[in-house]
């Protein structure tokens, strides 16, 4: 009988890894949820699985659109439903992976998204880089204090599409509604210790920087629209390139810009485990549970 199994939890903690030993055991295709693995070229920032490491496994929902094209949550959807529903019906599972709370949800579960305009997003994108973020968020306030109350002052592309959909609707909805499933799935939760994986991620930026992340980097830096160049790494990287004044420029520009690409992964993994650890339909494991343990626990 075929399954759908969600694999979550924070970046770096080992899901692609599992995810290929769970997929092979179950006789299943992966589908991703990350929001940056889609774009064409960026490999090593958004840590992809090389081909060689896949073990024949079909991947999909990566590698679909050139990193000039501004992909929507809506666009992973219909897609993702698109390969699950295909997969399904050659009678196989599927794990969808990814450590994105709102495309897991936004694919697995029926969610309602609220309408965009591209000339009211171009206007507001256009401010945020005239006053910056705190003043958007100042106006946002003004407008929709609990809006305002749930999203970093610092946060430039959540703020613009909160004043968007104010603008479109007349309100903005910062916590979403409890999930009902699109279809039914089993929820895995991967964790790890605070430390370790704080360690993990130093370790894998590091390898990343050693497997020129920079170059890569400096090679699509002329076509990457406004969503893949906010990536994290991507972002530090293109600051220092750019010779942002905050950052500078030359190698301790990219040092800095390393460090920087560390920290925010870190604050982003923990955003990422307390979100997941908000819904109740997943069940944690502990990062190198053997892989007959998470089956056991499916089986449960």
């Amino acid at each position: 009988m075929s399954v759908i199994l969600a694999l979550v939890g924070p970046t770096a903690v080992g899901k692609s890894d599992l995810a290929v030993d769970l997929a092979e055991s179950l006789g299943a295709e992966i589908v991703s949820a990350d929001s940056m693995q889609v774009y064409i070229g960026m490999d090593i920032g958004t840590a992809k699985l090389p081909e060689s490491q896949r073990r024949g496994i079909p991947h999909h929902l990566i590698d679909v659109w050139e990193p000039d094209h501004e992909v929507s949550v809506v666009d992973v959807r219909d897609r993702a439903r698109a390969s699950i529903d295909d997969i399904l019906g050659r009678g196989r599972s599927v794990v969808v992976v990814g450590g994105s709370w709102l495309y897991a949800q936004a694919i697995l579960d029926e969610m309602d998204f609220p309408p965009t305009d591209p000339q009211v997003r171009a206007r507001l994108e256009a401010e945020l880089a005239e006053v910056g973020p705190e003043a958007l968020h100042a106006r946002l306030a003004s407008l929709d204090a609990d809006a305002a109350a749930a999203i970093l002052a610092t946060n430039g592309r959540r703020l613009v599409r909160a004043l968007e959909v104010v603008e479109l609707c007349g309100h903005f909805t910062a916590r979403l509604p409890e999930p009902t499933p699109w279809r039914a799935a089993h929820w895995i939760g991967l964790g790890c210790d605070r430390l370790v994986l704080d360690a993990r991620i130093s370790a894998r930026v590091d390898r990343m920087w050693d497997l020129g992340l920079v170059d890569e980097v400096r090679g699509l830096s002329p076509r990457m629209g406004r969503t893949a160049r906010g990536a994290l790494g991507y972002r530090q990287v293109l600051e220092a390139l750019g010779g942002d004044e905050a950052v500078g420029d030359g190698p301790d520009a990219l040092a800095l810009a390393r460090q920087r690409t560390i920290e925010g992964t870190r604050r982003f993994a923990r955003r990422q485990e307390r979100r997941f650890r908000q819904d109740a339909r997943v069940q944690w494991v502990a990062a190198g549970t053997s892989i007959s343990e998470v089956l056991d626990l499916l089986r449960r």
